[in-house]
């Protein structure tokens, strides 16, 4: 029964992306300019989705305008998140957690010149050439509202581009990178903790190095050889490129306040980056690693502002059968 319920909501998951994936750059494009952080924006982004997808299945009729509403969901989340985050609060909190980055993150935004019912209806009319209506719709409230924060807010939307940031590599990240380098599965998994989690974001997440190193880690060092026969590789045809089938190398990098892994693949017209991955580091070990692989809008967010070289690979962690 269990078996038939899971196949039965991944069917379903499956028709909603068909209508709602097409937007799906989009949304991320709003999450981005709501957030001003790509790691936040794809969080959120992935979140909106989600919800919407729960959403719609308790509804009598879908949406009119599912680009609106696909909006106004993530309005909505990301609303209440700043809702929730006291400013006071945020400037106490220690600067070590995940959690104080997300803090720190909406803290900003709430404190900034422009009020978030501002900033979103700048954003929907400016760069979304929504009409009034519409981004009515998006935020729950009136066309008078919206004419009132579009007039206040206009002027104010400023987005400060992020300082660039130099500090020594994590002597774990440097061990992680030469280890993945040297196509060494077994050093990769020894520098995780026993209580590590590993995801591939929006498809799966492992927890433990070895549910780690059979599926995630694995992928990571050795997927590009699937890729480059371009049958049966997990992505789309259209995205493989003229990947060639060498493994990839990775590098470490601090951006935004958070080291990074670039993984750079090798193409028959140069080397590209096809994925993103977050580490988060306790003492001598890896704690949480957060790949971006099918996350195209995400990867090419950072490597934009990074001034590298990307490909996508699609959104799609699995293909229809035949």
């Amino acid at each position: 029964m269990n078996t038939a319920l899971a196949a039965d909501l991944r069917s379903s998951w499956h028709r909603f992306l068909d209508t709602y994936e097409p937007l799906r750059s989009e949304l991320y494009r709003y999450c981005r300019h709501l957030t001003r952080s790509p790691w936040d924006a794809e969080d959120l982004a992935q979140d909106a989705l989600a919800r919407a997808f729960v959403t719609l299945g308790q509804m009598g009729e879908p949406p009119p305008n599912p680009r609106a509403w696909l909006f106004r969901v993530a309005s909505n989340l990301w609303l209440d998140r700043l809702r929730r985050v006291r400013p006071e609060d945020a400037r106490d909190v220690p600067q070590a957690t995940t959690d104080s980055r997300a803090a720190r993150e909406a803290a900003g935004t709430l404190l900034g010149e422009l009020a978030p019912q501002e900033r979103a209806a700048v954003v929907l009319k400016d760069v979304f050439d929504l009409s009034l209506q519409e981004i009515a719709e998006a935020l729950s409230t009136t066309t008078g509202a919206v004419k009132a924060a579009l007039h206040r807010g206009r002027t104010k939307l400023v987005e400060p581009a992020p300082e660039p940031t130099r500090a020594a590599t994590p002597a774990v990240l440097d061990a992680f990178c030469a280890a993945f380098n040297a196509g060494d599965l077994d050093r990769l998994t020894a520098l995780l903790l026993d209580t590590a989690s590993v995801e591939v974001v929006g498809a799966t997440t492992q927890y433990g190095p070895e549910a780690a190193r059979r599926t995630v880690l694995y992928g990571m060092l050795f997927g590009a050889a699937r890729m480059a026969k371009g049958d049966d590789c997990g992505i789309e045809a259209r995205f493989v490129q003229q990947v060639t089938p060498a493994a990839p190398r990775v590098e470490a990098i601090l951006h935004r306040g958070e080291w990074l892994l670039l993984h750079w693949y090798g193409h028959e017209d140069g080397d590209a980056v096809r994925a993103v991955t977050r580490v988060e580091i306790d003492s001598d070990r890896v704690a949480r690693l957060h790949n971006y692989f099918f996350n195209p809008d995400f990867v090419g967010d950072v490597c934009g502002e990074l001034g590298v070289p990307f490909r996508s690979n699609g959104y799609r962690w699995f293909l229809p059968k035949g």
